[in-house]
């Protein structure tokens, strides 16, 4: 019996050194001291000695289990501590490296024009007025000397939500409610997003984005309609910019007219090493915007006196403005947003 108890003794001590995962701890456990372990088998098997023998032998049996016991709750702080080294070991990190510096993201071009537009404007003593993206037809076209059977007002040619309801076709709406809700002098810009049942192409989207201004006051000309587009364009193409007004015909502006300037890459001539130039094609000169005076039915329409005030309007297209500075010739790139596109600006 006591040569069984040494044997057990020695056996599990070389095994418990031996091991280096839990999973072999916890099987020598259970082969030793379960309900089916050696320990047990060692314990029935006491029947067998006389019985002044016995509680000498139980005493014995008793300090091998605790035995047992301490060594494997020993080895298995000493796994634990090793597996936890470990893992800090793995899960190691240096606070000397360098930190992934994060993309920034950047302006969008149309965005850009926006405010820079909008800028320029606010220097020269203009508000900015924003509106509703639904508008009514009244103020998207009737306030506006629009007639019914005029194209713009098809229903192939704009979104009607309802019969009176529609996505606007121009900013123009926020110079009638400027207009209504506000007494001269009055000097705006209109800002925003419009839409048209335009097919997608390199040129045209339905959904684009307009700025519109307004000036009404007393003795408004034509001459501070040019000078106030002139003074723009020096300003965001520089102080050598060429522009020129010609006629045209909206029907919200009496008289009517567009401002072109003049092409920067062939000066005006129309061409460039002896081609055609690709800018303007030819022409010397580039579209700008639509411009011309408040028509009068327009100013009476929204309860001011035509005969007391006078004033100018005028609009323009960021996408063109955008396309022209940036030198981006499909419209479509503007709005696929890929970043690959977009961090060039």
């Amino acid at each position: 019996m006591q040569d069984r108890i040494d044997d057990i003794r020695t056996d599990a001590g070389k095994e418990i050194e031996d091991i280096s995962v839990p999973e072999e701890l916890e099987a020598l456990r259970i082969r030793y001291l379960g309900k089916k372990g050696k320990l047990t088998e060692l314990l029935r098997s006491m029947g067998s000695c006389p019985p002044e023998e016995r509680p000498a032998m139980g005493m014995k049996v008793n300090g091998l289990r605790s035995f047992l016991e301490e060594r494997i709750a020993q080895k298995q702080q000493e796994l634990q501590k090793k597996l936890l080294e470990k893992k800090l070991l793995s899960e190691r990190i240096d606070v000397t490296v360098p930190a992934k510096t994060p993309e920034i993201g950047t302006i969008h071009p149309i965005t850009a024009v926006r405010n820079e537009l909008i800028e320029i404007f606010m220097s020269m003593g203009f508000d900015v007025a924003e509106g509703p993206e639904v508008e009514t037809d009244h103020y998207n076209f009737e306030a506006l000397n629009i007639p019914e059977d005029h194209p713009s007002r098809d229903m192939q040619d704009s979104f009607y939500i309802t019969k009176n309801l529609l996505l606007r076709t121009q900013t123009s709406a926020m110079q009638i409610r400027t207009m209504e809700s506000q007494k001269p002098p009055i000097r705006i810009i209109c800002p925003g997003r419009v839409f048209r049942a335009d097919e997608v192409d390199a040129t045209h989207s339905p959904v684009f984005h307009q700025l519109e201004g307004l000036v009404v006051d007393k003795d408004i000309t034509m001459c501070d309609l040019s000078g106030t587009l002139d003074a723009f364009a020096k300003k965001i193409y520089g102080s050598s910019a060429k522009t020129r007004l010609r006629p045209s015909f909206f029907p919200f502006t009496e008289p009517s007219c567009e401002m072109d300037m003049q092409c920067h890459k062939c000066h005006g001539t129309g061409e460039v090493n002896g081609q055609v130039c690709s800018t303007c094609h030819g022409e010397g000169w580039i579209e700008l915007l639509g411009a011309g005076m408040v028509h009068p039915k327009v100013l009476e329409s929204c309860g001011i006196d035509s005969e007391k005030y006078t004033g100018f309007a005028f609009g323009m297209g960021l996408e063109r403005l955008a396309m022209g500075r940036l030198k981006i010739n499909d419209l479509r790139l503007i709005f696929d947003n890929d970043v690959r596109f977009l961090n060039q600006f």
